[in-house]
Parts: C-alpha cells; sequence; structure tokens
C-alpha cells in the first residue's frame, strides 16, 4: 500500500462507520428504541470501572493491561478470523488483565457487537471497553446496551466542544471513556476537554507508521493526576518496558496476545514489568 493509499484509509473508514452508523440509527427511531434509550434517565456509578482497576494495580505497582479481542486490522490483515470473543474474554479476567477492549467495528476489524456482549458474559468484574471509531452519541447509548463499561474517543475525529459533549454523555451513563491521542494539538485540546483516562497511540492513524516514541514524547506532558494507557506497538516485554519508563500507567496490548499460543503467559509478564518514571 503507498503512502498515498494509506493517508486516506482513515477517512474510508470514517465513511463506512458513519453509512453504517445512520442505518441503525434509522433502524432504532423506527422501532422501540427511543423509548428504551429514554429511560435510561441518571448517571450511575460504572458497575466495573475501568479507572479504578488501573489506579489499583497502580498502587501496587504492577502495569495494568488491557487486553484486547481482535480479529483483524487494515494494518497486518488476518489475526486470528475464528476468535471466540467470550473464550478470549474468560482467560484475559482470569488472568489479571486490568481492563477488556473488544473491536466492534466489522468491516476493517472483523468486529460486532455481539461480540461486546459476548464478552460481558464471560468477564467476571472485569471491565470491558468498546473500541470503536466514535461518532455520535448514539454510538455510546449502544455501548452501555451491549455491555460496555468504557467507550474510545479518538481525538483526531472531534474538535474540543465535541469531545467535551461526548465525554458528559459517557459519563451521564455512568461510564468513562479512553481518550486516544496521537499528538500535542489532540492531546491539548483532550486535556481541556477535561479526559481523565487518556491514551497515547503509537500508531499514526493516516500512514499507520508506528513509533513508541510518541509514547516518550507526550507522556511528560499528561499530569499526574490522570491515568495513561500506551496504545499499539506493544509487541514484546520490552516494548512494555519501555512504555512504562516513560511514565504510562497502562498498555493496551491486542495483536501480540490474540498471536500468543500462550496469552495468559504473555499477560503475566506483561502485568509484572517494573514501575517507571512518575508524571509530575
Amino acid at each position: 500500500m503507498t503512502a498515498d493509499a494509506q493517508g486516506t484509509y482513515l477517512d474510508d473508514i470514517v465513511r463506512d462507520v458513519r453509512a453504517r452508523l445512520e442505518l441503525r440509527i434509522d433502524a432504532w427511531y423506527a422501532g422501540d428504541g427511543a423509548g428504551e434509550r429514554d429511560g435510561i434517565t441518571h448517571a450511575q456509578p460504572p458497575a466495573r470501572s475501568l479507572m479504578a482497576s488501573i489506579s489499583a494495580r497502580r498502587t501496587a505497582g504492577e502495569l495494568a493491561v488491557i487486553a484486547e479481542v481482535k480479529r483483524r486490522s487494515p494494518s497486518v490483515g488476518a489475526i486470528d478470523l475464528d476468535a471466540d470473543p467470550a473464550a478470549r474474554a474468560g482467560t484475559y479476567a482470569a488472568h489479571g488483565a486490568a481492563g477488556i477492549s473488544v473491536l466492534t467495528e466489522p468491516d476493517h476489524f472483523g468486529g460486532d457487537l455481539a461480540d461486546l456482549a459476548a464478552a460481558r458474559s464471560a468477564s467476571g468484574a472485569t471491565p470491558l471497553l468498546r473500541k470503536d471509531f466514535i461518532l455520535d452519541e448514539f454510538q455510546i447509548w449502544e455501548a452501555t446496551r451491549f455491555g460496555a463499561d468504557a467507550v474510545l474517543l479518538i481525538a483526531a475525529l472531534h474538535d474540543e466542544e465535541a469531545l467535551r459533549t461526548l465525554l458528559k454523555v459517557t459519563h451521564s451513563l455512568g461510564m468513562e471513556a479512553l481518550v486516544e491521542v496521537h499528538d500535542e494539538a489532540e492531546l491539548e485540546r483532550t486535556l481541556a476537554a477535561g479526559a481523565q483516562l487518556i491514551g497515547i497511540n503509537s500508531r499514526n492513524l493516516t500512514t499507520f507508521a508506528v513509533d513508541l516514541a510518541v509514547v516518550e514524547w507526550l507522556a511528560p506532558r499528561v499530569p499526574a493526576d490522570r491515568l495513561l494507557v500506551a496504545e499499539s506497538g506493544i509487541k514484546l516485554v520490552s516494548d512494555a518496558q519501555r512504555v512504562r519508563d516513560a511514565g504510562v500507567d497502562a498498555v493496551l496490548v491486542g495483536e501480540a496476545l490474540m498471536r500468543s499460543a500462550q496469552p495468559d503467559h504473555l499477560l503475566g509478564q506483561l502485568r509484572a514489568v517494573g514501575p517507571g518514571e512518575l508524571r509530575t
């Protein structure tokens, strides 16, 4: 794939997501969905808080791991197309994952909202993150209906005002948001919007290039009172140690765990990565 082709891929994904979203919204309001949505009237504490789970591991000196259920991706193609989300979630939960991320985008990542529900049934007390391209608050309502405790918001897709609105909706449903950034401008508007759980994606969503130096560059700019997650590029324990040394509290790991013959063993190794620099 050429650089020019890669440069349009995020736009292609967002266009596809938006088209499917419009169909789901139309179907929702044509049925009984509006009444069901309006029945959720006030905020409640998350049944399973991803932030609390990460914080507890930070206090214990452990690297928190958000383990991901991912069948494929645009950057590497097929990973495990036959993956059973319930079985995966059960393994991750049983071996100490701080959270479980579930891809729900079908066309480019092979996911589905049904995967979220399946993971919920097997994850016990471990919080679930819906990972998708959230463009509209409707998708946040969807996430809570299918069992998510948190959603991923990608700062590259939203201005500060939109981020504030999506965060408000998320919190009103008793959920949390992991807000993903890749550069200083995205980090600045994410902090200004009030995000408390911040992910630094070492993957450039336009070129797909991965560089852990992005985490090392941005991590010191995240205040110590925010929780920080490193996303993408964590294939080896040494990668986890590198970002841990930069000051992150957690890592989100998908491909490496999905490809591993012993994901439980790898999860244990990642959790054991020693403390790194403290952010101030």
